[in-house]
């Protein structure tokens, strides 16, 4: 039987410096969190006045700061992160990958996978994440696997195989394709009907398959289509993430009623109102996730060393310039801006949510509170985990992150927790393997 079948024991987090996850960037100091045999946060109150029961575990946090897990709205679990075989990225190649992870031997190797990709973004102090575009159901599994109690794992919302138009982005290996609006519903259904609770649109071309200059961010899926897609999803109280990376492709899937923007693109007052009021999404706005860390490496490191072809290099420029600037326009107009680093893609490995803080403090013009407060209580009111996660109220889910130093001072002590809590399991010495050249990479570049 798994260590993770066992009752949850409360005990008492003492001492602690208290980053709450606010936008102004709160500090309680000398504070002790107590969590619950439910493994909910029970009480946070100054030490002085805490009164720990006797059959709570007692852990001196003397030195440490405590706050919020942190929540990456945008990954995907099937590769580490290390630079992706430009050759993989054809229709031809995706079709070969595609037979392999779908076949008798593939479907256990991808299960392993996903599951090993998990526990490293939990040890890396993510607790909670948004998967965008599965090989099948394989992250489904694992999220009612972590639910059970059975392995340990971030909170998932699972959106199986992305929905993308034939030939288009995604497809065939992480994508279930439609040409009608009523193909689209069917598809949607499907997913939903294997127990996803999320949903990823193809809305443009992308950089990382482009087989032409100007493929990446070119519109591909109909407004139509799209917009079958978000009333099912909708329907089933589900929120719709749209890779999209031109202004026109962000405009379309606004239209349709997509709740979150992947990536993005250069805005305009238009784009902009509609973000802010968009009456066809869910909760009668949308959020834009910039993925910083998925753009900047393409267009930063050498070609040589990226292995990434001219055709994507070429569509890389357009799309990083377009996403950078528009991060940086969607935090001046006061949007919801949520943190998504686009993990198992060419140079973000699974462990390097941390860095999307900073660049987004040093491209977008975030103080390092407005990142820690995106990368918390924002992704969990855009994700719709507002209720049990995102912050350190009592009643809410023991998903803690505790840290060295204080990361207000300076996000690179996200880089190596001292301890992680995922809904009250705790995770002491949390470890991963790090790639030590990808790492010492974007140090450079980003210095």
């Amino acid at each position: 039987m798994s260590r993770y079948q066992t009752v949850i024991e409360p005990f008492a987090l003492a001492h602690v410096r208290v980053v709450s996850g606010d936008a102004s960037g709160t500090v309680r100091n000398n504070m002790t969190i107590l969590v619950n045999a439910a493994g909910r946060i029970e009480q946070v109150a100054p030490s002085i006045e805490t009164s720990i029961p006797e059959e709570y575990h007692y852990l001196d946090g003397t030195g440490k700061t405590v706050m919020p897990g942190l929540i990456n709205a945008h990954t995907h679990l099937f590769a580490q992160g290390k630079p992706l075989n430009p050759k993989l990225a054809t229709p031809q190649g995706q079709r070969v990958v595609s037979k392999l992870v779908h076949s008798a031997l593939g479907k256990p190797y991808m299960a392993t996978t996903v599951k090993a990709n998990a526990q490293t973004l939990l040890q890396s102090g993510v607790t909670t994440i948004r998967t965008l575009g599965d090989a099948g159901y394989e992250v489904v599994d694992l999220r009612d696997r972590i639910v059970a109690g059975e392995v340990a794992g971030p909170r998932i919302l699972a959106s199986g195989p992305l929905l993308a138009i034939p030939e288009g982005h995604g497809a065939p290996l992480i994508a279930l394709t439609s040409s009608t609006p009523e193909e689209a519903r069917e598809n949607v259904l499907r997913n939903i009907e294997h127990g996803v609770n999320a949903i990823k649109i193809a809305a443009t071309g992308g950089v990382t398959d482009a087989q032409k200059i100007g493929e990446a961010g070119s519109p591909q899926m109909s407004v139509e289509q799209m917009r079958a897609i978000c009333e099912v999803a909708h329907t089933h109280g589900i929120i719709v993430g749209a890779h999209a990376q031109s202004a026109e492709g962000v405009r379309r899937a606004l239209e349709a009623g997509v709740d979150t923007i992947e990536h993005g693109s250069v805005l305009d007052d238009e784009l902009i109102a509609l973000f802010r009021h968009n009456p066809n999404a869910l909760r009668g706005y949308s959020a834009l996730v910039p993925t910083l860390s998925a753009g900047l490496p393409l267009t930063m490191i050498d070609q040589k060393v990226t292995g990434i072809t001219d055709i994507q290099l070429e569509n890389s420029k357009t799309v990083v310039e377009g996403m950078v600037t528009g991060a940086r326009q969607a935090h001046e107009a006061g949007l919801m801006v949520g943190v998504g680093t686009d993990t198992g893609m060419t140079f973000v490995p699974q462990y390097a949510t941390w860095r999307e803080l900073v660049l987004l403090t040093r491209f977008a013009g975030f103080t390092p509170a407005q990142a820690i407060h995106a990368a918390t209580q924002v992704n969990a009111q855009v994700l719709g985990v507002d209720d049990v996660t995102g912050s350190l109220d009592a009643g809410k889910a023991a998903d803690l992150l505790v840290l060295n130093s204080n990361p207000l001072e300076d996000l690179h002590a996200l880089e190596r927790p001292a301890l992680v809590v995922a809904a009250g399991r705790p995770v002491f010495r949390p470890t991963v393997e790090h790639f030590q050249q990808v790492d010492e990479l974007l140090d450079r570049v980003y210095e």
